[in-house]
């Protein structure tokens, strides 16, 4: 309904031609399969538990599986940012904050692409099962807990439901909570530090799926050159420090109040 009589008058839109959706666990374990095919190994269910540093060098990390010796350390841990930074005393200009989402029961074909409402902190699109996949906003407050509270999901739901009315008559199948590692300028970093052979990639806040490809490439060259790429030159940790952030509002973590 594109008439100025309808529920939300259209005043203006986005579209991006090239966009789309993907199934996030599929897309995981592709590049699982790829990388452990080129010899890459991966080791499931090790909890790093700390570093080895000498003489400002890393040289290894303790996990509860034992130690690895290495003169490389990648940090691409998203919420866990911080938790493994605190064991290089390492403070970062990071925020863990819990992004809900959830799922509504399987129906027929309805919604062939993604849609979102920025003034109700709305977003949805239906999966190739047809569940309806739904979320919005932060849940406001510094957690580590994959779980987030009902008031949200019900903020959430009621900006669904100024959109799509009907909506109303959907069963939730479940919710869930993921920790986002909010950056101060909204804006990811990807940078040595100041211990040796120690990298940083994280403050994706909620756009690091998206970017993966990208993200890879060059921090794969910072860590293999011990330099940055030029692409990501600018997404360093120093402009905390000197202020030359890339977001000038700088909200960060709580984009609300800008």
């Amino acid at each position: 309904d594109f008439s100025q009589s309808c529920r939300f008058p259209i005043v203006g839109a986005l579209m991006q031609p090239r966009g789309g959706t993907a199934r996030h666990d599929a897309v995981a374990w592709g590049y699982a399969r790829q990388a452990d095919s080129m010899g890459v190994d991966i080791i499931q269910n090790c909890e790093v538990t700390g570093f080895d540093v000498e003489n400002g060098k890393v040289s290894g990390v303790r996990t509860s599986r034992g130690d690895i010796k290495t003169k490389k350390v990648g940090l691409c841990v998203a919420g866990s940012t911080t938790l493994l930074a605190d064991k290089l005393n390492m403070r970062l200009p990071i925020e863990a904050h819990v992004l809900q989402a959830c799922v509504s029961e399987p129906v027929k074909p309805l919604l062939h692409n993604v849609v979102t409402f920025g003034a109700g902190h709305f977003y949805c699109s239906q999966s190739d099962k047809g569940e309806m996949v739904m979320g919005g906003d932060l849940d406001g407050y510094n957690s580590y807990a994959q779980r987030g509270n009902l008031p949200m999901i019900q903020h959430v739901l009621s900006g669904g439901l100024a959109v799509f009315p009907n909506f109303s008559r959907l069963k939730m199948l479940r919710t869930w909570g993921g920790i986002m590692d909010m950056s101060m300028d909204g804006t990811p970093i990807i940078d040595k530090t100041h211990i040796d052979g120690v990298y940083l990639n994280c403050g994706w806040c909620y756009g690091g799926f998206k970017a993966t490809p990208s993200s890879g490439f060059v921090f794969a060259h910072t860590i293999a050159k011990d330099e940055v790429h030029e692409l990501n030159a600018p997404l360093n940790l120093k402009r905390f420090h000197t202020g030359n952030i890339i977001d000038e509002k700088g909200v960060g973590p709580k984009p609300w109040i800008g």
